[in-house]
């Protein structure tokens, strides 16, 4: 598939936007002269946030603030394309919660959640994307899951496994739009630098120096070349790609080391 070399005048549609991997996404693309619309539940950091970007890249950094959790979030986000008479080229589905807990112990809620945002969302934004790219033959689609698709461990239970869809499905949408010109690109991060885990700053610098977390900013480059390549998954890092076979088939007793380590004792929550 052609690689897209000149992203300038472009429109991309990124949503969790407004901090993390989203920001640093948006950031990426409007160093490139890419425009942006970037989406989030937080209205005060998107607006800061989208401000910067466009004041730094001469770009249009158009936002909207909605809960993707909601229903009819996908037509929300498509209506104001629509009544904005803006036409996305990319679609960036990155807005994901993470959460080290027991499912016995979550709440219904965070539960809820955990679908809503990872399955739910995903699913209907990629879709209603994929028509509108598929009717015109060209469109770039970018979904993020994680590399603990690999790693059915305790206390990531809901966040594994709602990670797992994104990673089936999208590669699956990559093979029935390949022939319509369009892409599906799942990516699948190690531990990255951001504040989802809930590490310190100096555990963060230090898990970056040792190469055992990347930087956000590194990972969005290289996630961005790889959805204008067309290609179908991205995992960063020689060390990443090893270990998933590794991992992958820890003996049962280091698991409930995890378990027993973290959970039981309340090291994370």
């Amino acid at each position: 598939m052609r690689r897209d070399k000149d992203i300038r005048g472009k429109l991309a549609v990124v949503t969790g936007a407004s901090s993390g991997i989203g920001l640093c996404f948006s950031r990426e693309l409007a160093g490139r002269g890419c425009n942006l619309l970037m989406v989030s539940n937080q209205r005060q950091e998107l607006e800061t946030c989208a401000s910067e970007i466009s004041a730094k890249h001469g770009v249009a950094a158009y936002t909207l603030h909605i809960d993707l959790t909601a229903p009819g979030a996908s037509e929300e986000i498509t209506g104001w394309l629509d009544r904005n008479r803006l036409v996305a080229d990319y679609l960036i589905n990155n807005a994901g919660i993470f959460s080290f807990q027991p499912v016995a112990d979550m709440p219904q809620h965070k539960i809820d959640c955990f679908i809503r945002l990872h399955v739910d969302a995903v699913t209907n934004i990629s879709r209603t994307f994929a028509l509108r790219f598929k009717e015109r033959g060209s469109g770039r689609i970018l979904n993020m899951s994680s590399m603990s698709c690999w790693m059915p461990m305790p206390g990531i239970a809901m966040y594994s496994a709602t990670k797992s869809y994104i990673r089936v499905f999208s590669r699956a949408l990559h093979y029935e739009l390949r022939d319509s010109g369009v892409s599906v690109t799942v990516a699948c991060p190690g531990g990255i630098a951001t504040d989802l885990f809930g590490l310190s700053e100096p555990l963060k610098r230090f898990a970056v120096n040792i190469r055992v977390l990347d930087t956000p900013e590194r990972f969005a480059r290289k996630a961005v070349n790889r959805m204008l390549k067309g290609r179908k998954q991205y995992i960063n890092g020689v060390l990443n790609r090893i270990s998933i076979v590794f991992v992958a088939s820890l003996p049962t007793p280091a698991r409930m080391l995890v378990k027993r380590k973290m959970l039981d004792k309340g090291i994370v929550r």
